[in-house]
């Protein structure tokens, strides 16, 4: 691919490596907060080969993953019902409610259909109009415009069989959130490069301050990551605390204006539950009033009384926070796995554990010391 292979060049890789030897001199502990990236990294093996001094340990990048169990039960309901069309991006079919997911709906019978915009999703209202289609818009703030533009587009058109169920995240109160953890162990972060496509990092930089932690803005191919890896140690060992971009063919401190401002437009902030972490205040999106008309949640009023109870046997809520690796946990490959997965870091293509799972990773048995790992069925 046009301008990719040279961030796979495995001779920079090498230089790039050797520079980060070089460099550190004690141990830091750095995380990233992207799905793309964890995958990017375990693939290459970026963290087999980086000097020991350096830990990497997973965040809660993932958009799957840390959609709050509350509102994939809410999704559940909602598609179970005859008058709705529930239509979602194809990895939350997978993701496990409290009793089934959405392929259990589709497959007793639920009208649940996979789509790759929300721009699909209002065609099939348009073209049902005696059905509410219900979209799943779940996400970072990189998702949000394209489903704050299909809100603006279904009340222009008229579409008031369309509502979105609404689980929008933010990445900088997921930090805040993080740092403020007495659990949780990070020297300095990798900031996912789409995410700042979009919002720019001018957000992140309170956060170096308040939190003296380096923050780089880093892409997704082995290169990228190498080169926010390396902006980071040096930082570090020098005892400062910026945000940097590492990204910078992609991004820049003030964004896409024209998609934050249509955020701004249809949503506002509000505290979220996030999956395996908690309530975070002030750390995602809802519609703005005037645009209440689409809110699933207000039209299905009785979806907002479901209760929720996950599986005592996942940790995804410590692989999450960075607390675990997904191969310290003792149902990795056994009781979870991609067919019968416990948790959404198992099943969505950004989940840290399908990564570990993927690839091979070792799994640690404390008492019996590290073993081989299981050998994957194949993926497609």
């Amino acid at each position: 691919m046009k301008y990719l292979d040279e961030y796979r060049d495995a001779d920079l890789t090498r230089k790039l490596l050797a520079d980060i030897q070089k460099t550190v001199t004690r141990p830091w502990t750095l995380m990233e907060v992207c799905g793309g990236q964890t995958h990017s990294i375990i693939r290459s093996g970026l963290d087999r080969m980086l000097p020991p001094e350096i830990e990497l340990v997973h965040g809660p990048g993932c958009p799957v993953c840390v959609t709050p169990l509350e509102q994939v039960d809410k999704a559940i309901a909602l598609a179970s019902r005859p008058d709705v069309i529930f239509t979602s991006y194809g990895d939350m079919l997978r993701v496990p409610g409290s009793t089934r997911d959405l392929f259990a709906v589709k497959a007793a019978g639920g009208d649940v259909r996979i789509v790759y915009s929300p721009l699909d999703a209002l065609k099939i209202a348009r073209d049902n109009p005696g059905r509410t289609v219900v979209f799943f818009a779940i996400g970072f703030e990189t998702t949000a415009p394209a489903n704050a533009m299909a809100v603006i587009q279904a009340k222009t058109q008229g579409l008031t069989n369309f509502a979105v169920l609404v689980s929008h995240v933010t990445v900088p109160a997921a930090i805040s959130a993080l740092m403020d953890s007495p659990d949780v162990q990070v020297d300095g972060f990798l900031a996912a490069g789409h995410v700042c496509t979009v919002m720019g990092y001018w957000e992140y930089e309170p956060l170096v301050e308040k939190y003296r932690i380096p923050i780089i803005v880093t892409g997704f191919e082995p290169v990228d990551l190498l080169h926010g890896i390396l902006k980071c140690v040096r930082q570090l060992e020098a005892g400062k605390h910026t945000v940097e971009n590492a990204y910078g063919r992609s991004v820049n401190r003030e964004g896409n204006k024209p998609a934050q401002a249509v955020i701004q437009q249809v949503f506002e902030i509000t505290d979220r539950a996030w999956r395996g972490i908690g309530m975070i205040p002030m750390s995602g999106y809802r519609l703005r009033p005037e645009f209440a008309l689409f809110d699933a949640e207000l039209r299905f009023p009785e979806v907002q009384a479901i209760e929720t109870k996950e599986s005592p046997l996942c940790i995804s809520g410590l692989v999450l926070q960075g607390r675990r690796k997904p191969s310290e946990c003792p149902a990795f490959g056994r009781e979870c796995t991609p067919q019968t997965p416990l948790g959404a870091t198992m099943v969505s293509s950004e989940g840290a554990c399908a990564a570990y799972y993927r690839y091979g990773r070792y799994i640690i048995d404390a008492s019996a010391g590290t073993r081989p790992p299981l050998e994957p069925k194949a993926q497609p």
